[in-house]
């Protein structure tokens, strides 16, 4: 998880695959942070949530778990 956090830094514009086949073009808002957290039955843990601008209507956005993605391929600047 945190090997995906390099190729997520804010403002870039990428396509993830999910682990569940969908895909999902946007901007990166802000670049993530891995967490660590407990749940209900105290195991330990750690995630992080993306927040992806979509790619053809940014005030639509994403919130993406980071264990959801499968890969990430960048995507050329906008003209």
């Amino acid at each position: 998880m945190e090997a995906l956090l390099p190729q997520l830094e804010g403002e870039t514009q990428v396509e993830l695959t999910l682990q569940d086949g969908r895909r999902l073009l946007g901007t990166v808002a802000v670049k993530p942070t891995v967490q660590q957290y407990r749940n209900e039955a105290g195991d330990e843990g750690s995630n992080g949530q993306l927040r992806l601008d979509d790619y053809d209507t940014p005030v639509q956005q994403h919130h993406v778990w980071l264990d959801e993605i499968a890969s990430i391929r960048r995507l050329p600047p906008r003209v």
